[in-house]
């Protein structure tokens, strides 16, 4: 009998578990969410989800997508019809196997250049072909501009220009770069590469110990002692928002078109990287940074007393309080953070990140902090 009771007992703390499971994950629809939804030119993946999901990120789970198909997920293009079915209990959204004709006799073909995107691209295209983060010995390794035709001082489009060496099988495209700011984790102090800034293109017309290349772009002035770097692969265009798998926390180290403050549609620096477990389609929530404030009751003076009673009997060990990564010193207090938004990773380097702000219920600041939603 006794025995019976502790099973029933344990089943029902089971059950208990499995149910909060359930709740946790549990998707929430949004808002006057549609039952249905064709897809238009202009819509995104991001838009689309937001239209069902109060959580867009979410949207993996709601296709039931796999983590290969996260990496390299089915293509949706205009025309395409997206259903809502409650059917099994949760929410799932389907593709019907049927296209729209949008415009008398014109219907839209499934080519892929015009698939939708998860984010409007134009709002991130000069991020994502250029490597503007640079690891802190590349530049120093890199090819250098040695000299120009005519003596040339300022380097301008068609201008051919001479460095100190390419080698034969290297690439003939090049972007021109010089070193500019040092990204630092504001919370570690510690050096995460440096951003670069982007001259313009080259593209190598001989190559050898020295080399010759042609300026085909200049977006601001080109020097002598100006350094390049390969063009590389292309950027990953096509993803789909989801959260981390697993518990991330980062700074906002820059913000771009702007000194300090940020709102939807804009790019932001983040101080992980792949290195972190970052990756293109991340979704991260954006948090207020809480201040780090005196306590009002710390007695400064009874607190040496007690550090040199410690002294005196060798066993003295400086407390130092540590709250969310950081190293506070006593009598220190660390505010908690406060989520005003959420933002989209779309290109990681090794330590840092470039993301899109996606929603922001008020003005986002360099120093913010990001986590896993």
């Amino acid at each position: 009998m006794f025995r019976n009771i502790i099973t029933l007992l344990m089943f029902c703390c089971l059950s208990l578990h499995l149910n909060a499971q359930e709740q946790a994950e549990q998707i929430l629809l949004a808002d006057n969410y549609p039952q249905r939804h064709v897809v238009v030119r202009g819509d995104t993946l991001w838009g689309i989800s937001a239209k069902f999901l109060k959580d867009p990120w979410l949207w993996p789970k709601v296709w039931k997508f796999n983590r290969t198909e996260i990496k390299n997920p089915h293509l949706i293009y205009p025309g395409d019809v997206i259903v809502l079915d409650l059917s099994s209990g949760t929410p799932q959204l389907k593709l019907l196997p049927e296209t729209i004709t949008l415009e008398p006799g014109i219907i839209e073909e499934p080519l892929e250049k015009s698939a939708i995107s998860t984010i409007p691209l134009n709002a991130i295209a000069p991020f994502l072909s250029q490597p503007l983060v640079i690891e802190k010995d590349q530049l120093a390794d890199s090819p250098r501009i040695v000299g120009a035709q005519d003596n040339r001082v300022v380097l301008s489009p068609d201008t051919k220009v001479y460095l100190n060496k390419i080698q034969e099988n290297a690439s003939r495209n090049w972007f021109v770069y010089r070193p500019g700011a040092d990204l630092v984790d504001p919370d570690t102090k510690s050096p995460l590469g440096i951003e670069a800034v982007y001259l313009g293109n080259a593209k190598i017309t001989k190559y050898g110990e020295p080399a010759s290349a042609l300026i085909t772009k200049a977006k601001e002035e080109i020097f002598i002692k100006d350094r390049l770097v390969a063009s590389g692969d292309e950027s990953i265009t096509n993803f789909v928002p989801h959260a981390p798998e697993a518990n991330m926390t980062g700074r906002i180290i820059k913000i771009y078109g702007s000194l300090a403050e940020a709102g939807p549609q804009s790019i932001i620096t983040i101080s992980k990287g792949s290195k972190d477990g970052l990756a293109p389609g991340h979704v991260l929530a954006i948090n207020r940074f809480g201040k780090i404030i005196q306590d009002p009751e710390f007695d400064k003076n009874k607190y040496k007393k007690q550090m040199a009673i410690q002294l005196a009997e060798g066993n003295a060990n400086e407390k130092i309080e540590k709250n969310s990564g950081l190293n506070l010193e006593p009598g220190m207090i660390k505010l908690p953070d406060e989520r005003i938004g959420l933002a989209m990773i779309f290109r990681v380097f090794d330590h840092v990140a470039y993301a899109l702000v996606m929603q922001a219920s008020e003005t986002v600041n360099m120093l913010d902090s990001v986590q896993t939603p």
